[in-house]
């Protein structure tokens, strides 16, 4: 009977196991964006396919605040940061100065904390 011997393989590790995907992704990165900048006159999205895509990057912003909101390091960040981040979204929805809502709503959840409020 005969097995198969594995070699171990081993992590790509140095400045060349790091510089290959990050060249690997710089050009997947441009690749697309190049694509699409050549290719906008020749094809047309069907409509529903432009609002679907328009509420996909919507939905994806979204659940990457909520996500960065509510977690840190995979446990419960507090609510001191859900409360900043929510004084945050309202005064942006409101169209306050970009300074403004980053300053509210980094206040908002360090008085909290000075307050107590994990």
């Amino acid at each position: 009977m005969t097995t198969l011997a594995t070699a171990p393989v081993a992590p790509a590790t140095g400045t060349l196991g790091l510089l290959v995907p990050v060249v690997v992704l710089g050009v997947g990165t441009y690749g697309f964006r190049l694509a699409g900048t050549l290719l906008q006159s020749r094809y047309r999205l069907p409509t529903g396919v432009t609002r679907l895509v328009d509420r996909g990057v919507v939905v994806l912003l979204a659940a990457l605040v909520a996500t960065a909101a509510v977690l840190e390091v995979g446990a419960f960040a507090g609510t001191a940061r859900i409360v900043g981040v929510a004084v945050g979204g309202v005064l942006a929805w409101r169209r306050a100065p970009f300074v403004l809502v980053v300053v509210a709503a980094a206040g908002t959840t360090a008085g909290l904390r000075a307050l107590g409020v994990a």
